[in-house]
């Protein structure tokens, strides 16, 4: 797909993306990174579904308007990262070029709101989990073969865009949580904060 601009270096931010394809242990490791004292976000694709159920629609009727999905999670997400101090350590479930490799994944055109985004958006470091057995629930519906295909453009996505990635072996989630932190203090002081 056409369209990626690159970041602008001139925002560099202490944001540190936790990401993965479905069931990495990605919520599991920024849950552990928030019960350490860091701040953390939510990931807002499963927030979405989760605020249309309340309404009485079901995850196989909000899947069924993906365009209409997608570009609720791109809002919520650029809401999310304007909110950010650039300068306060945060580690994200999820980002905003997730949402690129989503829309890949589904043949959507990305919409111009995310690429726009995307040119103005810079992440400290990308932590991609390696995948762990597919555990399904009511809002992840994927199959093995959508799992490790979302995962790898997840892999594409960022590094296209430049962002410095590390793999993040399948370990003991505090193992990774340990990991991450390393690095991350590597890159600069990983300072805790308020959730």
């Amino acid at each position: 797909m056409t369209g990626i601009q690159e970041p602008r270096p001139a925002q560099p931010t202490r944001w540190h993306v936790v990401t993965g394809g479905p069931s990495s242990g990605k919520t599991t490791t920024v849950n552990l990174l928030r019960g350490r004292g860091y701040t953390t976000t939510i990931e807002h694709a499963r927030h979405y579904i989760d605020l249309q159920r309340i309404t009485g629609r079901s995850t196989a009727e909000v899947r069924a308007r993906q365009s209409e999905f997608q570009r609720a999670v791109v809002d919520m997400q650029i809401e999310q990262e304007h909110s950010l101090d650039p300068q306060q350590t945060v580690f994200l479930d999820r980002a905003l070029p997730d949402s690129l490799a989503y829309y890949r994944f589904l043949n959507l055109e990305p919409d111009t709101a995310l690429l726009g985004a995307l040119a103005a958006t810079r992440y400290a470091t990308v932590f991609l989990l390696d995948l762990l057995p597919l555990a399904p629930d009511y809002a992840r519906t994927e199959d093995p073969a959508a799992q490790r295909r979302i995962h790898d453009l997840l892999g594409q996505v960022y590094e296209e865009l430049g962002f410095p990635v590390v793999t993040v072996p399948a370990l003991a989630p505090d193992v990774r949580v340990e990991l991450i932190l390393e690095r991350a203090s590597a890159d600069g002081p990983a300072e805790r904060g308020v959730s």
